[in-house]
């Protein structure tokens, strides 16, 4: 029998260095002298002065979001909004997140204190440098959630960090998108770049920009996301640099240093109010890779004494497959649930709270995989199933106090996102991979006093928005033939889930469309009810084969373009996770697929169901 996996607290803290575990900051960050911080600041602020700063911080981080979505040209910036910029101090406490993509946020501080330990002796941390990120076991949610992270200068002196992360269409691996369901570790995925200086003095260094866009099949539009980035962070820093001239640095800091103050005083205000305690929650995911029929659990353990929460992952299954997640994804993943049940008065303005939050995470597990384990599929995977117990242990703390339990939302659980993955030939003839991000529409769950919100988005992007049909269409080789609310979807309970959502599309225009298809949910419900509700429909898949589509919808273009060569998917009824290769090949059950499968030209209905949220 194998021995039991150990926890953080039980294990050598050097361990956790962001190499074969994921990194843990210690409490004292080790930093060579050589870097100068800027550690001064106003103590006492007029109320005015604070409140015009602190609003002026938060557009800081709105109009970096914003730079990035209108310079960017890919769909996933534009509609999924899955990008998030941030502002730190300059030790990396947080100040403020941006209003995108939570998790993403949830692990930027991790990624720029590595930095602060490892990079500011050699190659060194000067005015006018930036450096791109990906390494999910240094501070990522996976591979294509690449950062770009630039001190701010003021006088020779490091006065704080500004950040962004955007999700890239393509940066190698054996599946184009980058998502890689099949994979067998990270050496069949994306390239993985710890943090390294790209832009130095206010330069980019080509070398590096051409070794990032060289692993990418998509070099164009990486090179794109990368000039969006770059901007946005430019655009932050000099409305930094801005408020420092106008008002001064030490009134600055003092407004970061009281954001994050004030902030921890609410905490506290709200952990007082709470009685001790220990809590559980316990899930599953399904099918870590292809040919695998099993579950596999997910533990989360919340224990709260005086001011100190702490999270384990202790019980959760070891590492397996392409469905894995590093420290600092599972640690982001519980930043979504704590900034929206415990900080959301506090303009996500986390870095208060987390000085009395400790993570204890136990190394070699699904969600906290260590090198060289796949982690491509985090966000929709172990990431998202690491969330949704989270959003439940909180919300059963919180429970216990009167006003503080009007906050509990149930959440919906993997189900909400089943990943469709599409590459091939597009229909200019150019190689292409996405991924469909319409279940970025989801549902939110039942609230403690009222219903909830049918196709509501998701919790972990606040101002999430479904993509434009007709621009997807226009970008990729498909074509809607509807995408509507499922009737029944939502849990049952005294209040019910939101509803969520189903699409049917064909491919258009191209000889064939490959697919993979990624989720959980679909044999065993994430979307578990609280206090009693029950839980939400599982994800469903249904393909249909030798239609007469295009016929009814008498379009002669269409009909020309069905015929020339049938379209091949490597799904079945029976497909969590499926894949399209020379040969079709069932991947749940390892066998050949009937000759059925080859797909004839009339077209493909796939029907997309996702799961909605929870009730109560």
């Amino acid at each position: 029998m194998n021995a039991p996996l150990k926890k953080l607290s039980e294990l050598a803290p050097e361990l956790f260095d962001g190499r074969r575990t994921g990194y843990v900051p210690p409490k004292k960050l080790r930093i060579s002298p050589k870097l100068k911080m800027h550690r001064k600041w106003q103590k006492k602020i007029d109320p005015v002065t604070f409140e015009v700063i602190r609003h002026a911080l938060w557009n800081v981080n709105e109009e970096h979001g914003s730079t990035i979505q209108r310079l960017s040209g890919s769909p996933v910036a534009m509609y999924a909004l899955d990008l998030n910029p941030s502002i730190l101090t300059e030790d990396a406490e947080f100040v403020f997140f941006g209003p995108y993509m939570q998790y993403m946020s949830g692990v930027t501080d991790t990624q720029v204190k590595w930095m602060l330990e490892n990079r500011a002796d050699n190659p060194g941390i000067n005015e006018g440098d930036m450096f791109i990120a990906n390494d999910p076991w240094v501070g990522a949610a996976h591979q294509m959630d690449v950062m770009l992270i630039a001190p701010v200068f003021w006088k020779g002196e490091l006065f704080c960090w500004i950040t962004n992360c955007l999700h890239q269409y393509d940066i190698g691996g054996i599946t184009p998108s980058s998502f890689c369901p099949s994979a067998r570790d990270a050496f069949d995925e994306g390239i993985l770049i710890p943090p390294t200086k790209i832009v130095e003095k206010g330069e980019v260094r080509r070398d590096i920009e051409e070794l990032y866009l060289r692993s990418s099949r998509k070099p164009p539009a990486v090179a794109l996301d990368f000039r969006a980035q770059l901007a946005g962070n430019i655009t932050g820093c000099n409305r930094i640099l801005a408020l420092i001239k106008r008002y001064g640095a030490e009134t600055v800091k003092g407004v970061m240093k009281k954001i994050i103050d004030d902030g921890e005083r609410a905490f506290l205000d709200k952990m007082a109010r709470l009685p001790d305690g220990v809590w559980r929650d316990r899930t599953y995911i399904e099918c870590a890779a292809p040919g695998d029929r099993k579950t596999h659990r997910v533990m989360i353990t919340l224990r709260k004494q005086g001011t100190k929460l702490v999270f384990e992952n202790a019980g959760t299954a070891p590492q397996i497959g392409a469905i894995n997640a590093t420290y600092s994804g599972w640690r982001g993943a519980i930043m979504v649930a704590l900034n929206e049940l415990l900080c959301w008065d506090q303009y996500y303005a986390v870095g208060g709270a987390l000085r009395h939050i400790d993570f204890d995470p136990t190394p070699g597990t699904l969600n906290c995989a260590d090198f060289p384990a796949s982690v491509s599929t985090a966000p929709v995977q172990c990431m998202e199933i690491s969330l949704y117990p989270a959003y439940n242990v909180i919300s059963k703390m919180i429970h216990a106090d009167p006003e503080m339990r009007k906050d509990i939302m149930c959440i919906g659980g993997t189900s909400q996102w089943p990943a469709t993955l599409f590459r091939g030939i597009d229909q200019w003839g150019e190689n292409y991979g996405y991924i469909l991000v319409d279940p970025i529409g989801g549902a939110i769950g039942a609230f403690a006093q009222g219903d909830g919100i049918s196709t509501g988005g998701q919790s972990r992007t606040p101002i999430c928005k479904l993509p434009n049909v007709e621009h997807t269409e226009q970008t990729f080789p498909i074509l809607f033939l509807y995408r509507k609310e499922m009737i029944d979807s939502g849990g049952a309970g005294k209040y019910r889930g939101g509803l969520s959502a189903e699409s049917c599309f064909i491919p258009h225009r191209t000889g064939e469309v490959l697919q993979d298809t990624l989720s959980s949910g679909n044999a065993v419900p994430t979307s578990t009810g609280m206090m009693g509700g029950y839980p939400g429909a599982v994800n469903r898949y249904r393909f249909l084969r030798n239609t007469d589509i295009a016929a009814r919808m008498d379009a002669p273009k269409c009909r020309e373009t069905f015929s020339k060569s049938p379209a091949s998917s490597r799904s079945c009824s029976c497909a969590r996770r499926s894949s399209s290769r020379s040969r079709p090949t069932c991947m749940p059950c390892s066998g050949p697929l009937p000759a059925a499968s080859a797909i004839r030209s009339n077209g493909i209905p796939r029907r997309w169901n996702p799961t909605s949220s929870t009730s109560m």
